[in-house]
């Protein structure tokens, strides 16, 4: 049976997922990688079973992995982006707060993208129109809700002109929203399902193993993303702003704003 490039986007996060499962609490390998970042075995492991459902399905593709880099045709028009374990420091401490990210770009579009959490057994994907939830073997669309004002901050990424943290405490977000740092792109598709009321991030993202199955689904669930100054994203000054509805939006663009030194950047 031939399967949509969405359908295989999400088998490849589902066969990694139970990789990921059945490896927790399990004995780690760490394997060195640049400053102190690191993988593991699992890592590895979950990244080999992506790998084998795509070149499988798709073996005319292209694949840029987490771990074992870029493979596959080089002159391919269609390159999928592999995140097998997003949060391996959650993992390897025994936290159950990771996620499996798998996305496909065609031209300049993702036309299919899965992000999934193996813990929960869920997939969030989207073919590109509209976006969904996957549990339990049945579908259901995503709905991006405010209402929590739960805002998730990425720590690791700073903004081109000052630390994510100080956002904690800017005019026009304490008192406003609630910050959460769950250090994994699952918060990200998160506030595509209505969980979280935005999520932010500094550094250019484009091409991202980590982010782009989660921007895509955000985008196809219908929330606000931008760079960090509300301008298109991927343009300088880069970052990323996604936001359940443009209020949110809009109040985040103005809190982030105001970090900026006088002088501007």
């Amino acid at each position: 049976m031939h399967l949509s490039d969405s359908e295989i986007a999400i088998h490849a996060t589902e066969v990694a997922s139970q990789v990921i499962r059945s490896a927790f609490h399990g004995p780690l390998a760490r394997y060195a990688k640049q400053g102190d970042d690191f993988a593991t075995q699992v890592d590895i492991a979950a990244e080999n079973a992506i790998l084998e459902v795509l070149a499988t399905a798709c073996p005319g593709d292209r694949f840029s992995a987490e771990e074992s880099g870029v493979t596959g045709t080089a002159r391919s028009g269609r390159t999928w982006f592999i995140d097998p374990l997003c949060g391996t420091r959650n993992f390897a401490v025994e936290t159950a707060l990771v996620a499996v990210n798998v996305a496909l770009r065609e031209g300049d579009s993702i036309t299919a993208a899965a992000t999934a959490d193996p813990f929960a057994d869920e997939v969030f994907w989207t073919a590109g129109h509209g976006a969904f939830l996957r549990a339990d073997g049945r579908d259901q669309p995503l709905r991006p809700q405010p209402d929590s004002h739960l805002v998730d901050i990425d720590l690791d990424n700073p903004f081109p002109w000052s630390t994510p943290a100080q956002l904690f405490d800017a005019k026009g977000f304490a008192g406003q929203f609630h910050p959460r740092v769950l250090s994994t792109s699952l918060a990200l598709a998160w506030v595509a399902a209505g969980r979280r009321a935005a999520y932010i991030t500094g550094g250019d993202l484009r091409d991202s193993v980590h982010f782009a199955s989660a921007i895509a689904i955000c985008q196809a669930a219908g929330c606000v993303v931008t760079g960090l100054a509300g301008q298109p994203l991927h343009t300088a000054p880069h970052g990323l702003i996604a936001a359940a509805d443009s209020d949110t939006h809009a109040q985040l663009v103005d809190a982030i704003a105001g970090l900026r030194p006088a002088t501007g950047q």
